[in-house]
C-alpha cells in the first residue's frame, strides 16, 4: 500500500516553501527582488544595445560579452519569475512538469555559463599571449561556433540529472525548502536510496563545474606570464585590463556555484545553499552588467556615443 501511494503520488505538484520563514516580510522581499529582476533585464538589454550599436565594438571579447548577458537574461528568467508570483499570491505550488522543465533549463543555463566563461578566457589568452595572430585565430566563424558549443554543451549535459531525477519515487509531502526546483531540495525528499543518484549528480556539476573552472585557471595562468614578459608597466597595465572584468565575473559565479553542487550537502546547511543560491542566481546577472561597464573604457564610451545617437535621432524629429 505504502508504494502504491508513492507511485500514485508520483507527478502531485510540489511546493516551494523558501521564504516562509519571512513570511511577514513577503511585499518587502517581492519589491526587492522585482527591482533587481528589472534592473538585471535592463542593464543586460544595454550592455547589447551597446555593443550592437557600435561598430568599434563589434570584436570578438564584445561579441562574448553579449551572448553571457542575454544569457543572464534566459538565467534569471527561469526562476525569479516564479520567485515573485509566489511572494505576490503566496501560492506556492508549481506543476510537476513545471518542476522539472524549470530543473532543466536552470540546469542548462548554468552549465552553458560555465563553459562560456571558459571561452572567454581563451578568447583573452590569445588576445594577450598571442596578439599579432589573433585575429586570425578567433574569427568571426570561430566566435560563432565556440558560442554554438557552449549552448550545445550545456543542454546536452543537464539532460542526465534531469533523467535521473525525474523518475525517481518521491514522499507524499511534496514540500521543497527552496525558492525554485534544484536537485539538493528535489532528493531530500525522495523516498528510496539516493545514494547512486547524488553519486551520478555529483560528478556531472564535478565536470561542469570544477574541469572547466581548471581550464579557465590554465588560460590565467598563461595570461598572467604573458602579461608579466611585457616590458612596460603601462602595456602590462593595459593588457590586465582587457581581463581583469572577466576575471571579476569567473570567481564570483564559480565561488558560489562551486559551494552548492561539488562541496558535499553534510558540509552544508539549506539556508546557506539559500543564500548561494540568490548569488548566482540574481546577484551574478544583476552585477555582470556593472561590472563590463564601470570597468571598461570601450563600453563607457560606445554608451555615451549610443545615447548622443539617439539625442541627435530625437532632434531630428
Amino acid at each position: 500500500m505504502e508504494q502504491l501511494n508513492k507511485t500514485s503520488d508520483l507527478y502531485g505538484d510540489f511546493f516551494l516553501i523558501g521564504f516562509s520563514n519571512l513570511e511577514q516580510y513577503r511585499s518587502y522581499l517581492f519589491i526587492f527582488f522585482l527591482i533587481i529582476y528589472l534592473f538585471t533585464l535592463c542593464g543586460n538589454t544595454t550592455i547589447i544595445l551597446v555593443v550592437w550599436s557600435n561598430i568599434s565594438l563589434h570584436t570578438p571579447m564584445y561579441f562574448f560579452i553579449t551572448i553571457l548577458s542575454f544569457l543572464d537574461m534566459w538565467y534569471v528568467s527561469t526562476t525569479v519569475p516564479k520567485l515573485l508570483s509566489i511572494l505576490l499570491t503566496n501560492n506556492k505550488r508549481i506543476s510537476f512538469q513545471w518542476c522539472f522543465a524549470q530543473l532543466y533549463m536552470f540546469h542548462s543555463l548554468g552549465i552553458t555559463e560555465c563553459a562560456l566563461l571558459a571561452i572567454m578566457a581563451f578568447d583573452r589568452c590569445m588576445a594577450i599571449y598571442n596578439p599579432l595572430r589573433y585575429t586570425s585565430i578567433i574569427t568571426e566563424r570561430v566566435c560563432k561556433v565556440l558560442a554554438s558549443v557552449c549552448w550545445s554543451y550545456g543542454f546536452l549535459v543537464a539532460i542526465m540529472p534531469l533523467t535521473l531525477t525525474v523518475r525517481v519515487p518521491y514522499c507524499k509531502s511534496h514540500d521543497l525548502t527552496h525558492y525554485f526546483c534544484d536537485l539538493a531540495p528535489l532528493m531530500a525528499i525522495v523516498c528510496a536510496d539516493t545514494t547512486p543518484i547524488n553519486t551520478a549528480n555529483q560528478s556531472v556539476s564535478t565536470v561542469a563545474t570544477f574541469f572547466i573552472l581548471l581550464f579557465v585557471i590554465t588560460m590565467y595562468i598563461i595570461i598572467i606570464y604573458s602579461i608579466l614578459k611585457i616590458k612596460t608597466s603601462q602595456g602590462r597595465s593595459k593588457a590586465f585590463s582587457t581581463c581583469s572584468s572577466h576575471l571579476t565575473v569567473v570567481i564570483l559565479f564559480y565561488s558560489t556555484a562551486f559551494i552548492v553542487y561539488v562541496i558535499p550537502k553534510e558540509l552544508r546547511t539549506v539556508e546557506n545553499d539559500k543564500v548561494y543560491a540568490l548569488v548566482y542566481t540574481m546577484f551574478t546577472p544583476l552585477l555582470n552588467p556593472l561590472i563590463y561597464s564601470l570597468r571598461n573604457k570601450d563600453v563607457k564610451g560606445g554608451f555615451k556615443r549610443s545615447l548622443q545617437k539617439l539625442q541627435e535621432h530625437v532632434c531630428k524629429k
